[in-house]
Formats: structure tokens, C-alpha cells, sequence
């Protein structure tokens, strides 16, 4: 019912920039909290940043200061600004969205994963 599209990975040099963007499209439900996480090869996945209905935020110590995650409530996307990447950062980054639909649990959608690859 409800569809995460993530984009804005890409190939950027030590010291760039992106920015990531995740929309959920369908109808009938409503988005809670919304957050990041990423993945590189041999290690688990691990949250870098959430934000919640309150606009709250958490953030992974490892990206506190060089990221920023927001949202707009209108668009039903939630943004995640990354500045002063670190060939650290390179991994999969996964969009996750809290779904609430009438008459259904409430539950956790994730995006398809967008590569963000930072050169030295």
C-alpha cells in the first residue's frame, strides 16, 4: 500500500556533499516517525539519523554535526543533508518510515537503498 522511493546517492569526494531524499506515495495512511540507516559491506545495518512526529531527532554519534535529517509532513519525504562526508560514510543508505493505516497494525516500510560512495 505504501511505497518508499529513496534518491540523491552518488559518487561525491572527501569534504562534498548530498543530499538524500525518501517519499512514500499511496493512500490511506499517515507517516510517524521517519529515519536513515545505512549499510557497508561486513558491517550491520545501523541507524544514522530518525526523526520523529514532534521533529525530535536522533543522530549516530559518527555523523552528530555533518548531518541533518528533516522532513516535510506536506510531501511525505523525509530529506537527510550530509556535509563534510568522510570515505566512512561510504555505504547503502536505507530510508525507514513508521506507517500508520486505519484498521491495520502500525508498521515499518523501507526504501529500495541508494549508494553513496565518498572518494578520499
Amino acid at each position: 500500500q505504501v511505497q518508499l522511493v529513496e534518491s540523491g546517492g552518488g559518487l561525491v569526494q572527501a569534504g562534498g556533499s548530498l543530499r538524500l531524499s525518501c517519499t512514500a506515495s499511496g493512500s490511506g495512511f499517515s507517516v510517524n516517525s521517519m529515519g536513515w540507516y545505512r549499510q557497508a559491506p561486513g558491517n550491520q545495518r545501523e541507524l544514522v539519523a530518525r526523526i520523529f512526529r514532534d521533529d525530535s531527532t536522533n543522530y549516530a554519534d559518527a555523523v552528530k554535526g555533518r548531518f541533518t535529517i528533516s522532513r516535510d509532513n506536506a510531501k511525505n519525504t523525509v530529506y537527510l543533508q550530509m556535509n563534510s562526508l568522510k570515505p566512512d560514510d561510504t555505504a547503502v543508505y536505507y530510508c525507514n518510515v513508521r506507517i500508520v493505516t486505519i484498521g491495520l497494525p502500525t508498521y515499518s516500510s523501507w526504501g529500495q537503498g541508494t549508494q553513496v560512495t565518498v572518494s578520499s
